[in-house]
């Protein structure tokens, strides 16, 4: 049965250490704080109060609890007066030696069976524990930023790690009100593992050119629902930070997706550490400032529009539900739309989804009936591509095949008149190669839209080495007039969303494969510890894992790099016809829902 503990103590109070502290406190255990001087021991005060205050002013602690909870912390500069905790958690610097330094002094001042903790986010457990003698009381405990509001804990077990030392921490993360889970010594445990291969990923992204800062960063936020976006999200944990976990894992794992992009090495030798310096990626309004200022790399608002076609007329090809919704956000938008499907019995089925989805919004109040009987108004449809001849802009959203859209691509450039845009919604297919076949490439570009159309605000504007820059334009330009959020990139596997998406995935899928943890320990990790609005797993399963396992097979012939070969447990589970939520059972079962 695991120990109730009463008296802890934290090393280091920096902003992670502080928050320890103060969770631990908030929890009712009595709290030694040690820093290094008396000034720092004056900054982690600080910390502690400064939130404890906000928590008062927010109405979420009430001021005879603050000053309780500030009662239970005893401020220190000597490691002594440790002498009589049962645990005590390390938050110093990331840095092995420092922390090897620090066990190796915890271990001769405190009792036998006092648990020490290390929230290192990517150091080896197991080697900070030899510098003890006591390595199966050593464990790591590592909580999230800010720890007084975020709810994961990585309670990482070393192999010599006592059972008893891990109910023990357990428990308390448990009393802490954490979710915790509980995995073994591996660089990066589960959060930051798949977090820091992303967020890798992105900057060299960013780094090749391919995409705009903004436009990386608001296509994650929009086209995944994350918190933030990458690049912002690097200058929040610090540029030397994520350098150190990164290379901490290349270390250890060998793998060249987590080697860390020489961008970031080259920003940290610069000083430019992100926001705590008050530039990285973004320029902020000062040091510690969360407040974007423009800078150099600013892009000016509405300047990717500039030189547009003039577009009022508007086809869209497909009767599916990404043609159905696309067709809805083009009506709304105030443009004429004439849609083809393939026999009038589509045709008819896509003006009933349509009411449908129009009079729903009436009944929510999203929509009034004038505005609804509008776009039924501006929509007709037509079985005949010929019908499309007028249009100044054609959508294409048939299925994804690209045999179909060539073909298709052929056809509208026989048909569209000149100067006419043609667009494609592919999600995962060469754009050039629908241009070439329409045979005026320089018309042709990709406006990738997302799943429900209607809802999803973002959409990728692809433009391919031949595409004009006024077609560019004018997909910026309709996109402003539907109310979109459009990011530029150029023709190339994935585009941004799944091309930062979809390894992340895979990566997860390899660690359940390996055993490192659960699907539900790294669901839950990604969601309470990053923000995700859905754990990796969850999310494969509502994409289809057959949907997911072509678009990585698409990314590896594209880029042919080792760690996107999908995982051999995805394709294991396709050719068993477990595709996820559609066919009832994928990663977990949904047979009973």
């Amino acid at each position: 049965m695991a120990r109730e503990l009463t008296e802890v103590g934290v090393v280091g109070l920096g902003t992670m250490g502080a928050g320890i502290a103060e969770v631990l406190a908030r929890a009712g255990l009595s709290v030694t704080a040690v820093e290094i001087s008396e000034d720092a021991l004056g900054r982690g005060r600080g910390h502690v109060e400064q939130s404890t205050d906000k928590a008062v002013s927010r109405g979420k602690l009430e001021p005879a609890e603050r000053d309780a909870i500030l009662g239970r912390i005893r401020f220190s500069t000597s490691l002594e007066d440790l002498a009589s905790a049962e645990l005590v958690v390390e938050a110093v610097p990331e840095r092995m030696e420092l922390k090897t330094d620090l066990f190796a002094k915890l271990d001769k001042i405190c009792p036998p069976d006092t648990i020490l903790a290390t929230n290192t986010s990517s150091l080896s457990v197991t080697e900070l524990s030899v510098a003890t003698g006591r390595p199966s009381k050593v464990i790591g405990m590592h909580f999230f930023n800010p720890a007084p509001v975020m709810k994961l804990v990585e309670v990482v077990r070393t192999v010599v790690t006592e059972p008893s030392v891990i109910e023990d921490v357990e428990a308390l993360a448990a009393r802490l009100g954490k979710v915790d889970v509980t995995i073994g010594d591996k660089a990066g445990f589960i959060a930051n593992a798949l977090l820091f291969g992303y967020l890798n990923h992105a900057v060299s992204m960013y780094e090749n050119r391919y995409a705009s800062r903004e436009d990386i960063d608001a296509a994650m936020r929009l086209g995944c629902g994350l918190p933030m976006g990458p690049l912002a999200l690097m200058d929040l944990i610090g540029i030397d930070t994520a350098y150190e976990i990164l290379d901490t894992m290349y270390k250890q794992s060998r793998d060249r997706l987590h080697a860390p992009s020489p961008v970031i090495k080259q920003m940290m030798t610069a000083g430019l550490l992100g926001r705590k310096s008050g530039r990285g990626f973004y320029t902020y309004a000062g040091r510690d400032s969360a407040e974007v200022v423009p800078d150099a790399a600013t892009p000016p608002a509405g300047g990717a529009a500039e030189g547009a076609r003039p577009v009022s007329l508007v086809g869209v090809v497909g009767s599916g539900t990404m043609a159905t919704g696309i067709i809805e956000v083009v009506a709304k938008g105030g443009y004429d739309v004439v849609f083809q499907a393939r026999s009038p019995e589509k045709v008819e089925a896509v003006r009933t989804a349509l009411a449908r989805s129009l009079d729903k919004q009436v009944a929510r109040g999203r929509l009034d009936e004038a505005g609804r009987d509008e776009a039924l108004g501006r929509v007709r449809g037509t079985t005949s591509l010929d019908d499309l001849a007028d249009r100044d802009l054609v959508i294409e959203a048939v299925v994804e095949s690209l045999p179909v859209k060539q073909a298709l691509f052929a056809a509208l450039g026989e048909i569209a008149k000149p100067g006419a845009v043609l667009a494609t919604t592919t999600s995962s297919l060469p754009v050039i190669e629908c241009a070439k076949a329409s045979e005026r490439p320089g018309d042709v570009v990709g406006l990738h839209f997302f799943n429900p159309a209607p809802v999803m605000k973002l959409v990728e504007v692809v433009s391919t080495i031949a595409t004009a820059p006024d077609v560019a334009a004018t997909a910026h330009a309709v996109c402003a007039q539907l109310g979109k959020h459009a990011v530029s990139c150029t023709d190339r596997a994935g585009f941004i969303v799944n091309a930062l998406l979809f390894p992340y995935l895979n990566d997860a899928v390899k660690m359940l494969e390996a055993h490192y943890a659960t699907a539900d320990d790294i669901d839950a990790a990604m969601k309470v510890g990053c923000g995700y609005p859905m754990g990796p797993f969850e999310l494969l399963d509502v994409v289809g894992l057959d949907v997911s396992l072509a678009i990585e097979r698409e990314l590896y012939t594209e880029f042919r790099e080792p760690g996107f070969a999908p995982a051999p447990l995805l394709e294991h589970l396709v050719t068993a016809g477990y595709l996820g939520r559609k066919t009832g059972r994928g990663f977990r079962d949904h047979s009973g829902r």
